[in-house]
């Protein structure tokens, strides 16, 4: 009988000092870690758990490292595959919750706007100075990189979707063009296939080049369907464009700001006052509401605008009147 009390004795024992230690287990991964503020903390590729612990010990963000190892072997269940990228560790978050957060998709991430109306020159300088963005694209001509997204043998131009794009650590320039260029080729396929009947363009490729000349010549929502229509009537009727921005295109790096009356003179095969139609490739990326105005422009009588110096423009029926508008808004300034 009193063997039984012992052993008996020894049970009660032993599970009392396993509920203690399991409750201390537990209190050093609630513990919170330690940072004062946002901290960020990258996983490496092939990096394990054992690897991670020890590091996170070394720099004094865990304590009690050994409780974190236990938990990879006895609680598979709550302990999720690493993955590779940057984390914000955050004050007072605990180690449950800090292991949680290295296996989750919560990788830090860094915006990337390609503004419409920009060139595909802007777009690779841009991507170039991006943080964090693997570069494979540097030592590309423009002609290697369409050949690396497969599309060899065609001109960049315009063939960029602007938005605002948001990648990880590891992601390169050639992940982001690979993205835009697919968006773009998507919008414009609808919106293309709800155009107008009676346009004066054959193909969705001649729908992004009217729209990146709609979007060089305005940035007032309002005007894109009537710029859009002027340049309608202007082929139907067969005049030439005459839009500055093409001009600016054609000249290159030579552009400074300005534009002369032997620059407008100037045979480029982008200046529309001496070619006619449209230029051969778009002039910049335009946005979807360029996109839409290009298939979709505001019928009327207007054949000719200038720019009123404040981003709007006033639109002429008759030359007479766009020479007064000329004369009341560009030469008097």
């Amino acid at each position: 009988m009193r063997v039984v009390k012992v052993l008996l004795a020894l049970v009660v024992l032993a599970v009392v000092v396993s509920a203690g230690g399991y409750r201390y287990w537990e209190s050093r991964l609630e513990a919170p870690i330690a940072v004062d503020e946002s901290t960020l903390y990258e996983i490496p590729p092939g990096a394990g758990y054992n690897r991670v612990i020890a590091d996170l010990a070394s720099r004094g963000i865990i304590e009690n490292a050994w409780a974190f190892r236990l938990l990879t072997r006895l609680d598979s269940d709550a302990v999720p595959q690493l993955r590779i990228g940057e984390y914000m560790l955050e004050p007072g978050m605990s180690g449950r919750e800090l292991i949680a957060l290295l296996g989750s998709d919560n990788v830090v991430t860094y915006p990337l706007t390609i503004p419409e109306g920009w060139t595909f020159r802007q777009m690779r300088e841009l991507l170039a100075s991006a943080p964090k963005l693997e570069q494979l694209t540097a030592e590309m001509s423009d002609e290697e990189v369409m050949a690396e997204l497969g599309r060899e043998g065609e001109h960049p131009e315009g063939w960029f979707f602007p938005d605002t794009y948001r990648y990880r650590k590891g992601v390169s320039d050639l992940d982001i063009l690979r993205q835009s260029h697919q968006r773009m080729e998507n919008q414009l396929e609808e919106v293309w296939a709800k155009r107008d009947d009676d346009l004066p363009i054959d193909s969705a490729y001649e729908a992004l080049i009217m729209a990146s000349l709609i979007e060089r010549e305005t940035g007032t929502p309002e005007e894109r369907r009537k710029i859009a229509g002027v340049f309608k009537r202007r082929m139907e009727s067969g005049m030439r464009l005459q839009t500055d921005p093409t001009v600016i295109y054609g000249m290159g790096e030579r552009y400074d700001g300005r534009i002369t009356y032997a620059d407008l003179r100037e045979e480029t095969p982008y200046n529309t006052y001496v070619i006619d139609g449209m230029p051969p490739t778009p002039i910049a990326m335009p946005g979807r509401a360029s996109l839409e105005a290009a298939v979709n422009p505001s019928p009327g009588d207007t054949l000719y605008f200038v720019s009123k110096g404040d981003g709007s423009h006033h639109f002429s029926r008759t030359l007479r009147e766009h020479n007064a508008a000329v004369r009341r808004y560009i030469l008097n300034r």
